[in-house]
C-alpha cells in the first residue's frame, strides 16, 4: 500500500508515527516504515534513517553506520553532547540535502534572514525554509538493493509553497560498504527558480568529531582525514575545488571507517566542494563568484530553473569500513556511476 499523505496534514501523520510499519528482510536490503522515518537495513544491520517527521526543518539521515559498527557522523543534536564533543552549527543534521539561498522570482517574501536574498533552507535560523515531506511511496526491497520514492515541498517561513521534489533513495551493499544514491528531481511547480549564490549547499554531511581534520579549541577529535578523487588531501587543497567525490575517514572506537559523497558526472551542474576541517563536507553545484570557491571566481551566471521545467541531480553517500584505499572509494564510485535506475 502506498502512503498517501493529504498535504495539510503530511508532517501531523509523519510525526505521529503514522506511517505503516513493516518488519525487516533478515537475509536482503530493504527499507521499512518506523515512526516519522525510513529504516535502511542491509540484513539485520541499520545503516541509517532517513528521518521526515513535522519537527523536522529538512529530511536527514541518522544515524549513518559502517558495516563494522562505527558511527561516521555526528549524532549532535538528535543526541546531547558529551564532554569535549561540539556542539556548533545545529543544522548540520548528520546527512543531507538543500541549499542556503533558493529565490523564487516574483514572489514577495515575508519572513527574510539577513544576507540572503530568497529562502534560507541550509541555516535553522529565524525565518529559515523548510522542506517538507509530503507523500512516501511504497519500498521495494529486492536482495542486493531497496528504493523508495518521496515528494517533497519546499516552503517558506509561513509555510508557502515555492518548489516540488520528488527525491528517490535507493540502498545498495557494495562488499561491505554501503551506497546511499539520491535522485533529486526540482521542480519549479509556482514560478521560476534561482538557486542565490552561496557557499551554504547542498549536499552534505557532517563527520563524527573523532574523523574531523581539527577540532576547535578545547574541543576532542579531529584526527581524520579529508581526501578527494584528484589525490589531494586537507581543507585547503579541497575546499572550493571541483572533484568526483570527497572522503572523510578515520578511527572511531578502535574502528576504522568513512563516508563519502559522490557527485555523479551526469549532473548539469558539478559541484565545488564546501569541505572544510571542522567535520562538514558538502558538493555545491549552485555556489559561484560571491561564494568565495577559486574554481568559481569570476563566475556570476546563476542556476535557474524556468517555471514548469525541472533540475534533475543525483547523489551517492558512500559509508565504508577502513580508509579511502582500504574502503575502495574509487572503485565504489565507478560503480555507483553505473547504477543508473
Amino acid at each position: 500500500m502506498k502512503l498517501r499523505l493529504c498535504l495539510p496534514l503530511a508532517a501531523a501523520v509523519c510525526a505521529a508515527g503514522l506511517l505503516p510499519v513493516r518488519a525487516a528482510d533478515p537475509t536482503g536490503v530493504t527499507i521499512d516504515t518506523k515512526k516519522g522515518a525510513l529504516e535502511f537495513r542491509v540484513g539485520k544491520e541499520v545503516v541509517t534513517r532517513y528521518h521526515v517527521g513535522a519537527s523536522v526543518a529538512k529530511p536527514y539521515f541518522w544515524p549513518l553506520t559502517a558495516s563494522n559498527g562505527a558511527a561516521v557522523t555526528r549524532a549532535w543534536p538528535m543526541e546531547p553532547a558529551g564532554t569535549g564533543d561540539s556542539n556548533d552549527h545545529p543544522h548540520q543534521k548528520s546527512a543531507w540535502f538543500c541549499h542556503g539561498d533558493v529565490i523564487p522570482e516574483g514572489i514577495e517574501l515575508k519572513q527574510k534572514i539577513k544576507g540572503v536574498e530568497g529562502v534560507d533552507f541550509w541555516s535553522e535560523a529565524t525565518g529559515h525554509g523548510r522542506i517538507v515531506c509530503v507523500h512516501i511511496d511504497d519500498p521495494k526491497n529486492a536482495k542486493d538493493h531497496a528504493s523508495v520514492v518521496t515528494k517533497n515541498e519546499w516552503r517558506t517561513a509561513d509555510g508557502m509553497k515555492i518548489m516540488d521534489e520528488t527525491r528517490t533513495i535507493s540502498l545498495y551493499a557494495i562488499g561491505e560498504a554501503r551506497l546511499i544514491v539520491l535522485d533529486i528531481d526540482l521542480l519549479a511547480s509556482v514560478a521560476p527558480i534561482t538557486f542565490g549564490d552561496t557557499k551554504e549547499g547542498s549536499m552534505g554531511v557532517r563527520v563524527n568529531d573523532v574523523i574531523r581534520e581539527a577540532p576547535p579549541k578545547g574541543a576532542k577529535g579531529g584526527q581524520g582525514k579529508m581526501t578527494n578523487a584528484d589525490g589531494k588531501t586537507g581543507e585547503k587543497d579541497i575546499w572550493g575545488y571541483r572533484s568526483k567525490w570527497c572522503d572523510y575517514s578515520g578511527t572511531i572506537d578502535g574502528k576504522v571507517a568513512g563516508i563519502t559523497i559522490f557527485d555523479d558526472p551526469s549532473n548539469k551542474y558539478s559541484a565545488a566542494w564546501h569541505s572544510r576541517g571542522y567535520g562538514l563536507m558538502a558538493a555545491n553545484p549552485f555556489g559561484r563568484d560571491h561564494s568565495g570557491f577559486p574554481v568559481t571566481k569570476g563566475k556570476t551566471e546563476l542556476v535557474k530553473i524556468p517555471k514548469g521545467e525541472h533540475l534533475k541531480l543525483r547523489y551517492g553517500i558512500l559509508v565504508h569500513p577502513g580508509d579511502v584505499k582500504e574502503g575502495k572509494v574509487a572503485e565504489a564510485f565507478e560503480k555507483f556511476v553505473k547504477l543508473k535506475r
